[in-house]
């Protein structure tokens, strides 16, 4: 198993099908179109990968705000369904967490939806996060 950073289209398009599992609103041609413009302004995607397939993937920014000060951004984190309770997710968000202490963070903040019951167990009793607030969200039309 090894966690890397995918930066090539090609293995973006092989995290695809993992990613889908949470943004199931996405096509591939979508997704990657949203990969081109977040990419440059410091979106990571990194994969925890098994025997050459990929399990797991974490999307982060390391941003700063006031609330937080500096801090990792967790925009996207899901494992493959059939690779849940293998330890792939715990492996990679403490890879997060120690790539946020390297480049002098002092939080890791994530949202999760509120049907994602199983995710929060695993955040609060497993990785030691608090939920800490409600996230908010009104659709401009278009």
């Amino acid at each position: 198993m090894d966690i890397v950073e995918l930066t090539a289209e090609s293995d973006l398009r092989a995290a695809f099908p993992v990613m889908r599992q949470l943004r199931s609103h996405l096509d591939e041609d979508r997704y990657l179109a949203l990969l081109r413009t977040m990419m440059p302004r410091g979106y990571r995607l990194l994969a925890v990968r098994d025997g050459g397939r990929i399990v797991a993937v974490a999307g982060i920014e390391v941003r700063t705000a006031l609330h937080f000060g500096r801090h990792v951004w967790v925009n996207d984190f899901v494992t493959a369904a059939e690779a849940r309770s293998h330890g792939y997710g715990r492996v990679l968000l403490a890879h997060v967490e120690e790539l946020g202490r390297r480049e002098g963070c002092s939080v890791i903040a994530l949202n999760s939806g509120l049907q994602r019951l199983d995710a929060h167990r695993f955040y609060e009793q497993h990785m030691g996060y608090t939920r800490v607030s409600y996230s908010f969200r009104k659709r401009l039309e278009e």
